[in-house]
């Protein structure tokens, strides 16, 4: 136990020295040093060094959608590192793993999506897609078509494209220079999307971006109707139609895509986290047949695009053993299931604490707002996450831009007796902090 003890103590003191934490306080980082240190998951649950038992009710960063502790993907990965670990997959050498997960996203995505450019991520997907969008226009002799417009609470990633396409000002204020020509609108307004082609000027928009459900923004869930006005206004003009599925996708939401809720099909579709339930870095955008053909028809000379790792021949058969798991435990379905009965929970939290202003949630997608709270301690998201932590829940909350809410994620693998767990620690969570208020 001793020696437990001084390994734990090391650890934090090495994290505080060594470790720079991404989204993370710097200074509370370097002052206290890590939250948890997580050792083994298992499931819908993480452990730390000192053998706490948390619900991983965010499935880490949204990503971990079969659940944590699955031996088939370690043993998938070791068997495919020990045949072939890597290989580039630059001027067309290609591996199977690469080319059959190619072929399932293909056949699995929504309607004649069916071309797979592969990255290492989210942030690499989307500014990927807005790349070759921009590529395309010039291919097509309309290099002016350069702008992309993306939605207010928007969150597409961090690299310069990505975070100049996140709609969530923090994110872009946090550097001093951005990529040029993206420009936003409001979040549920198609005539806001309209009004603002047509202030740019049709002839100067590439594409329009938009994830079927806002995540890192507050999982804010699109009305019935959005897409179907959205695809019609870029048809309309003529401008590629690009959905983030980096959260959505692979069951999230209940459907293997977050957009099938809605019955269109975009242009490009970017893909990452569940693609592989965060056990090996992938991602990607699925490119529509008609544009695919198109760009093959219109570009000369090397495509000068891609990242070392596109089409990593380890991380695509984990991805594709992930998949398998997700169509064979029927976990889309899990997802519709115990996100209703997630959503009952917190409408239930909500009738019997006051300073709940509003639920929501698409499948395995959740949010609590509060009711602003005009004290010295700010928002009351942040309060009850930290008695949801102490309680043994992790959840997320989301400040920015003036929000109190607190967002949920928990993996596709969890039963409604872990529901009915995860919602009675949420309830003496929201309590706790409702009976601090009256004090």
């Amino acid at each position: 136990m001793i020696k437990e003890k001084t390994a734990a103590a090391e650890l934090k003191e090495l994290d505080k020295k060594h470790f720079f934490h991404p989204t993370s306080s710097i200074k509370q980082q370097q002052q206290s040093g890590p939250a948890f240190i997580f050792t083994e998951g298992k499931g819908i649950y993480l452990y730390d060094e000192s053998g706490t038992k948390v619900i991983d009710g965010m499935s880490s960063l949204w990503n971990v959608n079969v659940g944590h502790g699955r031996e088939e993907l370690g043993e998938v990965a070791k068997e495919q590192m020990a045949k072939l670990a890597f290989s580039s997959s630059f001027a067309s050498f290609s591996n199977e793993p690469a080319i059959r997960l190619a072929a399932k996203i293909a056949e699995i995505a929504p309607g004649d999506l069916n071309a797979v450019f592969f990255t290492s991520g989210g942030s690499e997907s989307n500014d990927t897609a807005y790349k070759l969008a921009r590529h395309y226009w010039v291919v097509k002799g309309q290099p002016q078509r350069q702008k992309i417009i993306s939605r207010s609470k928007s969150y597409h990633g961090v690299n310069v494209g990505a975070t100049s396409a996140t709609g969530l000002k923090p994110f872009r204020d946090f550097t001093n220079s951005l990529a040029p020509d993206f420009c936003y609108v409001d979040h549920m307004s198609p005539d806001a999307l309209r009004a603002r082609i047509e202030q740019e000027g049709p002839e100067t928009i590439a594409a329009f971006i938009a994830e079927p459900v806002q995540g890192a923004g507050g999982v804010h869930v699109a009305p019935e109707n959005y897409f179907k006005e959205i695809r019609s206004i870029c048809d309309e003009y003529g401008i590629l139609f690009i959905t983030d599925e980096v959260i959505t996708g692979f069951g999230r939401t209940g459907k293997l895509f977050g957009i099938e809720h809605y019955g269109v099909v975009p242009d490009m579709m970017c893909f990452a986290k569940g693609v592989s339930s965060g056990y090996a870095p992938l991602g990607g955008v699925v490119f529509s047949q008609a544009l695919y053909e198109e760009l093959g028809e219109l570009s000369t000379g090397t495509l000068l695009h891609g990242y070392t790792y596109s089409g990593h021949p380890m991380a695509c058969a984990v991805a594709l053993k992930n998949i398998d798991i997700i169509e064979r435990e029927k976990l889309a379905d899990n997802a519709e299931k115990r996100g209703v009965d997630m959503l009952n929970g917190f409408e239930e939290i909500k009738a019997a604490n006051p300073i709940i202003r509003a639920v929501r949630g698409l499948g395995l997608m959740g949010a609590i707002e509060f009711h602003s709270q005009e004290s010295a301690d700010g928002p009351l998201a942040p309060r009850v996450l930290a008695e949801a932590a102490k309680r043994g829940l992790i959840c997320r909350a989301v400040v920015l831009e003036g929000q109190d809410i607190l967002v949920f994620s928990p993996p596709l693998v969890i039963t409604n007796n872990e529901m009915q767990e995860m919602l009675h620690i949420l309830q003496a969570s929201v309590y706790a902090v409702e009976q601090s208020l009256q004090k």
